[in-house]
């Protein structure tokens, strides 16, 4: 039965027990991943605490536009699923990889 990987460190247990080149470029995408989440939680909690539609002072009078941690968040998060689909096709076997791409899926869903 293939083993069901949850998150990214179970995925850096994965790659760390390979040691080979391929593990090395995984291991320093899964250390761009974990920034990314982090920074994506951020702007998430910015994004909900400030809205979707912030107010900006322009000289006289202000305007609407759109809340720049939302932008920031979805070109973040498109870069984020894109370095996750590249670790999923560096695992090792079909099984394995099948869990990778199942995580890329729930993750690119937004469920928590």
């Amino acid at each position: 039965m293939a083993r069901k990987i949850a998150n990214i460190k179970e995925l850096r247990k994965v790659f760390e027990d390979l040691n080979d080149n391929k593990s090395k470029l995984a291991l320093s995408l899964l250390d761009k991943a974990e920034f990314m989440e982090e920074t994506l939680a951020k702007l998430q909690s910015k994004v909900k605490s400030d809205g979707v539609v912030t107010s900006m002072c322009q000289g006289n009078y202000d305007i609407d536009r759109e809340n720049p941690a939302l932008r920031s968040y979805n070109t973040t998060i498109k870069n984020y699923t894109s370095v996750i689909k590249q670790i999923a096709d560096l695992l090792p076997d079909a099984s394995i990889k099948q869990d990778g791409e199942d995580l890329l899926k729930f993750i690119a869903s937004g469920r928590k």
